[in-house]
């Protein structure tokens, strides 16, 4: 009996170290411009009605921006509806709420306006900031999807931006479907504000 049990707990020990060295191997490191402690590099977006806008306006603000895929990611509607219960919350904290996406999220912005929050909208059509935020995921997009997105889109990334354009906070996925909660979002908010 203890010959099996412990032949099981070696097992399940190679089986454990086994998945977390995938999962370290796996996970795409964070991009030297976007580290902890670092100011948000300037780059240039539109917004919906095709203005630019530049990463310098946000300065004096804190800011939440949430990197997507489009709005044929289920895993992007999922984390955009996820967050829009916690819009109030940022938004009573002095901060705004971006979302940058290399396509208008049409079925996103219904779910804004269902829960009554004003997200902002950043485009990067071209992933010319994309590139260079070094957030280029090639071939990301299902091949379904190719005729209207491209196949090249964004890596999911979520930042939390100090009012000083400093960035206090950033998770990359690790896998396309893994987000981080909006509760963490929102205690590294509080904690980049009291910085």
């Amino acid at each position: 009996m203890t010959e099996a049990f412990t032949g099981l707990a070696v097992l399940l020990l190679i089986a454990g170290a086994a998945y977390l060295y995938y999962r370290k191997r796996s996970a795409r490191p964070v991009p030297e411009q976007l580290r902890e402690g670092k100011p948000l590099p300037e780059f240039v977006a539109l917004d919906e009605a095709g203005n630019s806008l530049n990463s310098e306006q946000l300065r004096g603000t804190p800011v939440v921006m949430i990197f997507v895929r489009g709005n044929w990611c289920p895993f992007c509607s999922r984390q955009v509806k996820n967050l829009t219960a916690s819009y109030k919350n940022i938004v009573d904290l002095g901060a705004k709420l971006i979302f940058v996406t290399p396509k208008p999220l049409e079925t996103t912005r219904r779910v804004a306006g269902f829960f009554d929050v004003e997200f902002e909208f950043w485009l990067d059509e071209s992933l010319a900031a994309t590139r260079q935020l070094g957030l280029l995921l090639e071939s990301g997009v299902p091949k379904d999807y190719y005729t209207e997105y491209g196949s090249d889109t964004i890596w999911p990334t979520s930042l939390v931006i100090g009012a000083d354009g400093i960035i206090r906070y950033v998770e990359l996925s690790k896998h396309i479907i893994d987000r981080p909660n909006p509760k963490t979002l929102l205690r590294e908010l509080q904690k980049a504000i009291d910085a």
